[in-house]
């Protein structure tokens, strides 16, 4: 688990070079605003979109930074509800991704917002089961939809950006709908803000927040 990982010099250094090395945007070049969205203010109420990419707790820290954003869980979709426990997950046979459930307010930000972000900080959408030193099916990169809309505006959104060439390779992310989610233990939620410190946390997520504020200077909170 990665809580109880040790974390030497040498350790440090490795990991670090993993998450420098490959960088999948070309220096500064920014994704571009989503051709296909929603029109802020048109939706009542809440609205909610599940992502996975990498460890839960840096998705789910970005997010809680993000203006409109009203909750973010870390928990686990795309496998059944029997296997969704961390031992089970962490195996990487249980069909699920460690994911990210984002409650939102859509009058205050868009779902093509909150892919962007996705896209472009909080993840590697071209690694292949893989972010940073976590590798296996359940570190993949993936979108878990619910209803058409929004799978039209991922797909739209995916097809634009490849289109476009701002990634050294294909997005790989994949897209399928949400037949479940299953919040985390405890212990995970809201694992960053609890362990600011953590060696973890610091090397591969606060990065991340670097980012999101940098490249969302209005979305930032």
């Amino acid at each position: 688990m990665r809580a109880g990982r040790p974390y030497g010099a040498a350790a440090l250094t490795a990991v670090a070079l993993i998450v420098t090395m490959g960088m999948p945007r070309a220096a500064g070049v920014a994704l571009p605003d989503p051709s296909v969205d929603d029109t802020p203010g048109t939706s009542k109420g809440l609205a909610t979109l599940v992502v996975a990419g990498g460890c839960f707790w840096g998705i789910e820290e970005v997010y809680q930074h993000v203006r409109g954003v009203v909750d973010a869980v870390s928990g686990y979709a795309g496998g059944s509800a029997k296997k969704a426990n961390y031992e089970t997950v962490s195996t990487g046979t249980s069909g699920h991704a460690e994911s990210v459930k984002i409650t939102y307010d859509p009058s205050k930000v868009t779902l093509g917002r909150l892919l962007k972000v996705f896209f472009s900080v909080a993840h590697d959408p071209t690694s292949l089961n893989r972010q940073g030193p976590d590798v296996g099916p359940q570190y993949r990169s993936a979108v878990f939809y619910s209803g058409e809309r929004q799978q039209q505006l991922v797909k739209s959104y995916i097809d634009q950006l490849n289109a476009a060439n701002v990634f050294r390779s294909k997005i790989v992310t994949q897209v399928a709908p949400l037949n479940g989610f299953y919040a985390a233990e405890d212990e995970h939620q809201d694992f960053a803000r609890k362990n600011p410190f953590h060696p973890y946390i610091l090397i591969n997520d606060k990065p991340k927040i670097e980012d999101l504020k940098r490249e969302f200077p209005s979305l930032y909170k």
